[in-house]
């Protein structure tokens, strides 16, 4: 194999596919990036057996071939060589590949392409189109309530299905870890009818998500019982799904919360900031007491003190204190895009319901703590 690539457009395709191989693994070949040169074309990939990333950049192929390369020590030759760089790569069969760029040059070790796994085998059963915008929002505003235990695996992920709502398919993506809970909708695209929900692993978020920042047009999403795929131009997501089902989330969103409190959003976050700072790190509960027009936000520590803040609010029900995790609500209010935020309540007991306004796309649950 012989070819002369741009450091940019390496470094580029790297960037994308490298981040998917583990630091540590005990399978040699998983530390590797597979690269295949043919057609006035370099093709990259790399996999850790459930996630998949290969990228196509335009090279120049002396001689057609692949191999596969240590793949952070890759990136990291390519990072720090200078802008503007040619990068040649020559391997002569003998397990080792040459690196020539301007006057540095290294000899890396290779492993036979033959060993590379392939984990993108099978049929989809369903395709559609996304603009970039509504995937990133898909995602963003759901990824902060994916659970962390995993014992309950079948949480560790964004659930995303299609479901009618008053007579329109709607696209969602639900995550929530039994504290608190995510759902956005939109409109479904075509080719959603029908489709399989389907559990999108956290790993496998968080690369989409790097993805999208630079994907041109519509990213074509496949996806089958237990395989997705993302296709953003030149770039190729493939992971399988977590294997589980995920819990009935509609019981726990509240329909007959009747205390309506409003507050300013960026005023309620930075409220609750100044006041959580005395918490401690295991409680991290914030009282709020509402009372007509007004909302006070307290936090006791038995060890530091405490501190108080009082806030306007448009509130007109009967006076209520309830207490809530500072972080999550911290959480969801960056989420929101409104300047206001709209909280639904019951009683300090009950599932908490919060929203930019009446009928958002996005839905928030929090459950209380007892303070």
């Amino acid at each position: 194999m012989k070819v002369t690539i741009e450091r940019a457009a390496l470094l580029r395709a790297l960037g994308h596919v490298h981040r998917v191989v583990e630091r540590r693994t005990t399978i040699p070949i998983l530390a590797n990036v597979l690269i295949d040169a043919r057609d006035g074309a370099l093709t990259l990939k790399a996999t850790d057996l459930d996630l998949e990333v290969t990228e196509k950049t335009v090279a120049e192929a002396g001689q057609a071939g692949a191999t596969t390369l240590p793949a952070h020590t890759l990136y990291d030759i390519v990072r720090k060589l200078p802008e503007g760089a040619q990068v040649s790569l020559d391997e002569s069969g003998d397990g080792q590949l040459t690196l020539r760029s301007g006057r540095s040059r290294f000899n890396l070790s290779t492993l036979p392409e033959s060993d590379f796994p392939d984990v993108t085998s099978g049929e989809f059963s369903h395709k559609f189109s996304l603009p970039p915008a509504d995937l990133k929002r898909l995602i963003e505003k759901t990824q902060f309530a994916i659970s962390n235990e995993e014992t309950r695996y079948y949480l560790n992920g964004i659930y995303i299905h299609a479901m009618e709502v008053d007579g329109q398919l709607m696209l969602r993506a639900v995550a929530t870890d039994g504290h608190r809970l995510a759902r956005l909708e939109l409109p479904a695209p075509e080719g959603c009818a029908g489709m399989p929900g389907v559990i999108l692993p956290r790993k496998a978020v968080q690369e989409v998500q790097k993805l999208i920042e630079d994907a041109q047009g519509d990213v074509l999403v496949e996806l089958s019982t237990n395989k997705m795929r993302f296709t953003f131009g030149d770039a190729l997501l493939t992971t399988k799904l977590i294997d589980g089902t995920f819990p009935d989330y509609a019981r726990v969103i509240p329909a007959n919360n009747d205390k309506r409190l409003t507050v300013e959003r960026d005023v309620f976050a930075k409220a609750v900031d100044r006041v959580s700072t005395i918490s401690s790190e295991r409680g991290r509960a914030v009282k709020l007491a509402l009372t007509s027009g007004k909302l006070v936000l307290s936090v006791t520590n038995p060890d530091q003190g405490s501190a108080v803040e009082e806030i306007e609010a448009d509130y007109d029900g009967e006076p209520l204190d309830v207490g809530f995790n500072a972080r999550y609500l911290l959480d969801i209010t960056q989420q929101l895009d409104s300047d206001t935020a709209l909280f639904k309540l019951a009683d300090p007991g009950s599932p908490t319901l919060i929203q930019d306004r009446d009928g958002a796309s996005a839905l928030y649950v929090l459950m209380p703590m007892r303070v």
